[in-house]
């Protein structure tokens, strides 16, 4: 399915992005700040030097959307771009399957809207998304569950129950088994364990009167 981030920027300025940041994730884990200017590194870090004005775009100024806006808008443009690009590389790297296009078409739409205003032309009406509603279910209805909710016991519960409750009564018995041996085996080593030491006293004694 077509990227969202290629939707935003097209597949060149898109492709260009994910190659520049090495891949998608590591694309979505940046900034809007940092992919607005992905691309000039070298013009940032010179004029950071210089101390003189820093780049405003880096690659994302090929995409369309910037080309098309006046020069003194360009700055402006790039930045609304950037951010909606962060958020579609977001949402293409976290998604898995082949989901809709809603949201790109969505960010794409506010971001031409935003030309429009910033060049003084009737950005006109909005567009409904020809998609599937954001929050309508695909599913089919589930009705309430009265019995489920009930805190009531029913009479006769199910044979699965009754065998999962016996299968663990019958392990509890198991276990107070095991414990009571354990428990026997340990007052018998006691006496046992307190008469070692008294014999080879009394083997020490001997030994010292022959």
């Amino acid at each position: 399915y077509q990227r969202r981030v290629h939707g935003m920027v097209g597949e060149l300025v898109g492709a260009r992005l994910i190659s520049h940041a090495g891949s998608l994730i590591n694309l979505a884990k940046h900034p809007a700040s940092t992919v607005q200017i992905l691309g000039a590194e070298k013009a940032l870090f010179r004029a950071l030097k210089s101390k003189t004005d820093t780049p405003k775009y880096g690659l994302i100024y090929h995409a369309s959307l910037v080309g098309q806006t006046n020069p003194k808008n360009k700055g402006k443009i790039s930045r609304v771009l950037a951010a909606k690009t962060s958020l579609c590389a977001r949402i293409d790297a976290l998604t898995e399957g082949k989901v809709d296009n809603t949201m790109g078409l969505e960010f794409r739409e506010k971001v031409e809207r935003r030309v429009a205003q910033l060049e003084g032309r009737d950005p006109g009406p909005k567009k409904e998304p020809q998609t599937q509603a954001k929050h309508e279910s695909k599913g089919t209805k589930r009705g309430y569950n009265e019995i489920a909710d009930s805190t009531i016991k029913t009479e006769g519960e199910p044979a699965a129950k009754k065998a999962k409750k016996e299968k663990k009564k019958k392990k509890k018995k198991k276990k107070d088994k095991k414990r009571k041996l354990e428990e026997a085996q340990a007052t018998d080593a006691a006496p046992a364990a307190a008469a070692e030491p008294a014999k080879k006293k009394k083997k020490k004694k001997k030994k010292k009167k022959q």
